[in-house]
């Protein structure tokens, strides 16, 4: 069922039904994003109570839960249907019995990232560019992450590894980018995040610095001021990937966060990934493509999901993938098409499927 409107942004007071008791979840105010990550849930009982979810989902969710444990901030829930297990942003969140299936198509390590670990916190995973691992925490545990077994070793020789990575990438000078990943770069204060940025800032041969976050769209409020004028007054160029599969995750503080990015002159990007019961229906991804143009963000990337273990039931065939980009390019202006493409390990770049 099909629960946006027309300019593919969720009606969130007409499209949620409400229970017998006649509510939903409103999303909480908080003082400042670090209050809304502490008040994140972290118990599969509490997530479906407050979704009026069936209980038999708890018991299951439980057992997942001990071994890639749930985390979902609050406002994220106001845009997830209550009493509706097949909600698509609820299907990205709650940890289901599915991921226990064994496949041998599937396993920790798809990327074989753990092969290309250099010095410090650093992925050198492409030319001219490096991938800095600058933490381990998210602010939601995605349950089709592809680092969801990655051996995160948070502030064990924090200061020690981020001297490697800075001398590392010193002594290469044909590097002129780098990515800040994680986990999500943005679950480090504007602290962190300056004397970071202000460390590769003194190095000379870099340019751009992009960051790769999912952290806004599960808590807008993590744009602040301080973030932006970190941005805005860096030498490097400053470029914003967020994580969107499903139009529903905007809401008008996300649209209000994303426009104060744009109007500060801070390139914004999406990417996503292809994920069975979710988004791949060629409605939801163009309702969910022309809302991001309107908002000023180019889509950028359709991934294929990597095949980390636990996640195979969120699996797209490639052909049906191609289907749908063909699709989307006849209904929608080039530039609203991302690339869809699929990761291998080892390889210097994506392979673009179409």
């Amino acid at each position: 069922m099909l629960w946006y409107d027309s300019t593919g942004m969720s009606s969130l007071t007409s499209a949620y039904p409400t229970s017998a008791a006649g509510r939903y979840p409103a999303s909480p105010c908080y003082a400042d994003w670090q209050s809304a990550v502490a008040d994140s849930v972290r118990e599969p009982a509490e997530l479906c109570q407050l979704l009026e979810l069936p209980p038999l989902l708890v018991a299951a969710a439980e057992r997942v839960a001990d071994a890639f444990p749930l985390l979902v901030p609050r406002t994220y829930l106001s845009r997830i249907r209550i009493a509706d297990p097949r909600d698509p942003l609820l299907l990205q969140v709650l940890p289901s019995a599915e991921e226990l299936a064994q496949s041998a198509q599937f396993c920790a390590d798809p990327l074989l990232e753990a092969d290309a670990t250099r010095e410090g916190m650093v992925l050198g995973k492409y030319p001219n560019r490096l991938l800095i691992l600058s933490t381990g925490l998210c602010a939601v545990h995605c349950r089709f992450c592809f680092r969801r077994h990655f051996p995160y070793r948070e502030d064990v020789g924090r200061w020690q590894r981020w001297k490697a990575t800075l001398a590392h990438i010193a002594a290469q000078p044909s590097v002129t980018e780098v990515l800040l990943s994680g986990g999500d770069p943005l679950s480090l204060g504007d602290d962190s995040l300056r004397n970071m940025i202000e460390d590769l800032e003194h190095v000379p041969h870099l340019r751009r610095l992009r960051i790769h976050s999912r952290f806004p769209v599960m808590i807008p409020q993590r744009i602040t001021g301080e973030l932006l004028d970190l941005l805005r007054g860096s030498r490097l160029t400053a470029v914003m990937v967020f994580h969107l599969n499903h139009p529903a995750e905007i809401d008008e503080p996300l649209a209000a966060a994303i426009g104060r990015l744009v109007d500060a002159g801070v390139p914004v990007l999406q990417q996503g990934v292809l994920l069975r019961g979710v988004n791949d229906q060629v409605e939801i991804l163009a309702a969910l493509y022309e809302r991001l143009i309107d908002l000023r963000v180019m889509p950028y990337y359709l991934h294929q999901l990597d095949r980390v273990a636990g996640a195979a039931h969120f699996e797209v065939a490639e052909p049906t993938g191609v289907w749908l980009i063909q699709q989307l390019r006849q209904r929608l202006p080039g530039y609203a098409v991302p690339r869809y493409v699929r990761e291998t390990a080892n390889s210097p770049s994506k392979t673009v499927l179409a």
